[in-house]
């Protein structure tokens, strides 16, 4: 019979700090879960591009927005914005910045394994 799994974000397996953020990761079985906290500033292409080597984030992201703005920009011009309580499926080839002067935090149940890592 399986077993439920049970972690904790206050006691990450691994954390990734990143330019204006941080990453705090748990693994639950084939899932990865990320806890993305960025602070007012952050952007994607300025903050994560660097570690990443690529021109937009290619990693694939579904998650849930606890607290407060992210604008999403695709590849194709199209964008979207994510607030509390937002669900959202991102696929690869965007950008990402916080709107606003409030910290945000996003729950990654699909990136966690591989966003902040360099590409491969």
């Amino acid at each position: 019979m399986p077993k439920t799994v049970k972690k904790s974000f206050q006691a990450p397996e691994e954390t990734r700090p990143v330019d204006k953020g941080k990453l705090e990761v748990v693994k639950l079985g084939d899932v990865t879960a990320m806890r993305a906290t960025f602070e007012p500033g952050w952007r994607w292409s300025e903050c994560v591009k660097p570690i990443a080597g690529t021109e937009s984030c290619q990693v694939a992201h579904m998650g849930y927005m606890i607290q407060g703005r992210m604008k999403v920009q695709m590849d194709d011009g199209s964008e979207e914005e994510l607030g509390p309580g937002d669900v959202a499926v991102i696929p690869p080839g965007h950008d990402a910045w916080i709107v606003g002067n409030e910290r945000a935090v996003f729950i990654d149940f699909q990136g966690g394994s591989v966003y902040a890592k360099p590409h491969n």
